[in-house]
């Protein structure tokens, strides 16, 4: 793993131009284009690809074409995940996403971001923080999400919302920028 590789991973500026990322994003290039176009009646094919695009993959998950990545790589999905059409995940950092999470049409995760410094932001470097989605939560179409977000399970995010900061556990959130609404009863049992 080359050094920019590891700093891209602890959200430390990196050089994004480094061979050994612009060789992995080529390979995830590839296979996104290769996913995209594959025959909506060629489901065992769908989840082949997927199996070699993405870091992990739980059970019963399905992505709608078109979908895009950065590296497919820091990407895990759990069980009973659900992505439609136009899904966007800017996986420079782990994007974990819990089980039974359905994600609407048009849904960003956007771990990258860049330094404020204009000289430092200029130079080609770049950061990104990981966004992790816990179980059973549903973002609604649109949603983007910003780099270093946690949404806690079972928690609904309005569409067209910007998510800027951590949503807790059991919310209904919306807005731009998003804020928690309501909170849902915990039905643990």
């Amino acid at each position: 793993m080359s050094s920019e590789l590891q700093n891209m991973l602890d959200n430390k500026l990196y050089f994004s131009a480094d061979p050994e990322l612009k060789a992995m994003r080529m390979r995830a290039r590839k296979l996104v284009k290769q996913y995209n176009d594959s025959e909506p009646d060629e489901p065992e094919m769908r989840q082949q690809m997927l199996g070699q695009l993405l870091g992990k993959m739980g059970k019963n998950c399905e992505i709608e074409p078109d979908f895009r990545c950065d590296y497919g790589a820091f990407i895990e999905l759990g069980d009973n995940v659900f992505i439609n059409f136009g899904c966007v995940i800017l996986d420079c950092n782990y994007v974990r996403i819990g089980n039974n999470v359905m994600f609407a049409s048009n849904v960003q995760l956007l771990c990258a971001y860049h330094p404020l410094d204009a000289d430092e932001r200029n130079s080609g470097y770049e950061l990104a923080a990981p966004i992790t989605i816990g179980d059973n939560v549903w973002l609604g179409g649109g949603v983007i999400v910003n780099p270093g977000i946690t949404i806690g399970a079972n928690s609904v995010i309005g569409s067209g919302s910007v998510v800027t900061r951590d949503i807790e556990p059991f919310s209904v959130a919306y807005g731009n920028p998003c804020r928690v609404a309501k909170t849902l009863p915990n039905q643990a049992r």
